[in-house]
């Protein structure tokens, strides 16, 4: 697992406050932060800097953090950075167009340090779990995902799925904290099959709530999805 102190966080807002409270509360945590304070500015750092983790205000001038984030996510050397916005819109519509875009997950504002901490720390536990993905069995929390059999070891206690609601589970466990939109889901689990209706996976979601406990499973409404250890 990476070390705090090589973990580099880009910090994006037109706000200077912003960037001083949430950089100062982040420095605390021993991560290294560079700021910017707009999509181009922040497109520049990205690009020369290769951050783990990106947390960008949507409404900047010059340009937005919704066309920064598009245009990052098209940069083969940061596929794998973490994008997060911070929205002071609480509207569905400017988080659909986040996750749209490529973003992973969104803070709201007014920011609280403590949320926003502990925000980054579910996002970048991701960033350890990438090694385990490849292998057979993925580790993630107190739970053991055995992608061979089919089956997960909670805290001990084997659970053995039906094959849909095993796909389901590992598509989320595999990037905790990253809100996968239905359409996703629909996607990567289901695929070109049948044609399924919406429902389906939140009838999935919840036999998955019941098997392995509620409080892994967010539901964030009007989206999709995500999974929290």
């Amino acid at each position: 697992m990476m070390k705090k102190k090589d973990i580099k966080i880009l910090l994006v807002d037109d706000e200077q406050d912003i960037l001083e409270i949430v950089g100062y509360n982040l420095t605390q945590e021993g991560y290294q932060v560079i700021t910017a304070s707009n999509g181009k500015e922040a497109i520049f750092k990205a690009k020369k800097e290769l951050p783990q983790l990106i947390i960008m205000d949507v409404m900047m001038p010059e340009m937005d953090g919704i066309e920064a984030c598009e245009t990052i996510r098209r940069m083969p050397e940061l596929q794998d950075t973490i994008i997060t916005f911070l929205t002071a819109r609480s509207e569905d519509y400017s988080q659909v167009a986040g996750f749209d875009a490529g973003a992973d997950d969104y803070i709201a504002k007014p920011i609280k340090p403590k949320v926003l901490v502990s925000k980054v720390k579910a996002l970048l536990r991701r960033l350890k779990s990438d090694d385990a993905v490849s292998s057979s069995t993925l580790i993630v929390g107190n739970i053991e995902i055995n992608r061979e059999e089919y089956k997960i070891v909670n805290e001990g206690k084997e659970i053995v799925l039906p094959r849909k609601e095993f796909e389901l589970f590992y598509l989320l466990a595999t990037k905790p904290g990253k809100v996968f939109t239905r359409e996703e889901i629909l996607d990567k689990v289901w695929g070109n099959e049948v044609v399924v209706g919406g429902r389906t996976i939140d009838v999935h979601i919840r036999k998955l709530r019941e098997k392995i406990g509620d409080n892994f499973f967010k539901t964030i409404k009007g989206v999709g999805y995500k999974i929290e250890f």
